[in-house]
């Protein structure tokens, strides 16, 4: 394989993961990246002493990375410091109320219970339900290439078929066990991470409460840029190349083949070509547009994952009231979650995930200070200008300080906003999707999602969070488990 070169477009998750593997397995692999360091979304801002991740923050499903790391070739894990965070994090209502959400899943059920009489027992059966979906899907779906319904079918799956309760949405099963929509809320907001409104994302998707409570929520001191160093250090001593600074300009195909890419007017010949980059930019480069996988004006029928406004904020002293992870609720949040999927429009009372880092690792801020990440997910496409950044991210900022108290807006040294187009121009994002791609709906995800294969050109593949398995930090490590397998089976074909 030594003679077979692999080319791969981004250094986002995918693409690390998939250059470590593929460089593994002897291949010659250069990584092509447009911006100045790895990581894509999980990409670092220092400046002035703070610093930011300025994508994931939340470290979960730890066994990916584990897997991830031993098939690369590395098994010490102790230079992440990894650590359980113990409350995993804090919500805080619009009625002024706040809970901490204990990493113990006996303690949230006692902390549930404490909400509403009887959620005890019905948390500990919906997140047995929730352990067997999950289980489900890693040992048969996330690992595994299948390219239609049929490969998806299997012992377990038709055991268990209807307790994945598919085609239901997610609110719907939740409000079948908890009534208290405190509780609703705390159970259905990670899945905006997915993508979705608890009203769009498929009932399978409730596995996510095995993974918040009986997997955890982990952090690595120094931030999860230093999972993205780590992997990226793991490919580059397997022996892959990585080229920053250097945007991928086209794709050639000749045939049904990939034959290279451009690169400052350069062409750079290749066995085979991964794309890390966005899926629609990926296609929207091929030289033959007759080869995409999904015709180009598709893509406006598509639901694409929410946008983001983000504020990376310096603040002089602590903030006694947040700790590391924090949401802010809405009472009623489905004004919000209508402006960022049915009517498109900045939200005026939108729920708020707040990542206060210096809670726990006081190396990510000066003495005295705290860096936080302040995120409103925001619809796709909204029009939006340096002044109105300004003007709207002191809007949120005096809006927290209203709801929660938190006095932010006399105590910022140094503020940084990240927004729609910035996602458009850093990472060629569509419409400035801030996740990397379509929403979990049901016919979005598993089988029906973008392949990681192009159907008709024979060395072209997929990976991130814009194909299989999906959007997240481990599922994007997960797709550069697929390409390799994907890339293997390729080469071991007889010519």
């Amino acid at each position: 394989m030594k003679n077979k070169k692999v080319i791969i477009i981004g250094s986002g998750v995918g693409g690390i993961s998939a250059s470590a593997l593929l460089a593994k397995e002897g291949f010659d692999v250069e990584v092509y990246e447009k911006n100045e360091q790895p990581g894509g979304r999980a990409s670092v801002l220092k400046e002035k002493g703070f610093t930011f991740d300025m994508g994931p923050s939340w470290f979960m499903m730890p066994h990916v990375f584990e897997r991830f790391f031993k098939e690369a070739g590395d098994t010490d894990l102790d230079d992440l410091k990894l650590f359980k965070l113990d409350p995993a994090y804090k919500v805080f209502f619009e009625d002024k109320i706040s809970i901490e959400i204990p990493s113990s899943a006996d303690k949230a059920a006692s902390t549930f219970e404490s909400m509403e009489k009887g959620a005890g027992k019905k948390f500990k059966e919906y997140l047995s339900d929730s352990k067997i979906k999950y289980e489900i899907a890693v040992n048969s779906v996330l690992y595994k290439n299948t390219d239609n319904i049929l490969g998806l079918i299997n012992k377990d799956i038709a055991k268990h078929g209807r307790k994945l309760e598919v085609f239901l949405p997610i609110h719907k099963i939740i409000s079948r066990y908890f009534k208290n929509s405190k509780i609703q809320q705390i159970l259905e907001y990670n899945l905006v991470f997915l993508g979705c409104s608890p009203e769009n994302a498929p009932g399978l998707f409730s596995m996510m409460a095995h993974v918040d409570f009986n997997l955890g929520v982990w952090y690595p001191i120094g931030g999860i840029n230093k999972v993205i160093e780590k992997m990226t250090k793991i490919a580059q001593e397997n022996g892959a190349k990585f080229h920053y600074n250097r945007p991928v300009e086209k794709i050639f195909i000749s045939g049904n083949k990939a034959s290279g890419i451009l690169v400052n007017g350069k062409k750079i010949k290749a066995d085979f070509i991964v794309s890390n980059a966005d899926y629609k930019f990926t296609e929207d480069i091929l030289s033959d547009q007759k080869k995409r996988n999904l015709p180009a004006d598709s893509w406006n029928k598509k639901v694409l994952a929410p946008s983001a406004f983000v504020i990376y904020l310096g603040v002089k002293g602590k903030t006694p009231k947040l700790i590391h992870h924090n949401l802010y609720f809405t009472e009623d949040w489905r004004p919000h979650f209508k402006s960022i999927f049915k009517s498109p429009e900045w939200p005026v009372n939108p729920s708020i995930y707040i990542n206060n880092p210096s809670y726990t690792d006081t190396s990510l801020a000066p003495p005295g200070h705290e860096a936080l990440m302040i995120l409103v997910p925001v619809a796709n496409d909204l029009l939006e200008n340096d002044i109105w950044k300004e003007h709207y991210s002191n809007y949120i900022i005096d809006y927290l300080d209203k709801k929660m108290g938190i006095n932010l807006a006399k105590r910022t040294v140094f503020k940084k906003i990240f927004s729609i187009n910035d996602f458009k121009n850093r990472y060629n994002s569509y419409k400035g999707n801030a996740l990397g791609g379509m929403a979990h709906t049901l016919f979005q995800s598993a089988v029906w999602r973008p392949s990681n294969r192009n159907k008709k050109i024979q060395n072209l593949f997929y990976v991130g969070a814009g194909t299989v398995p999906g959007i997240g930090v481990p599922t994007s490590i997960i797709s550069g488990h697929l390409a390799r397998d994907r890339i293997v089976k390729c080469h071991a074909k007889p010519k």
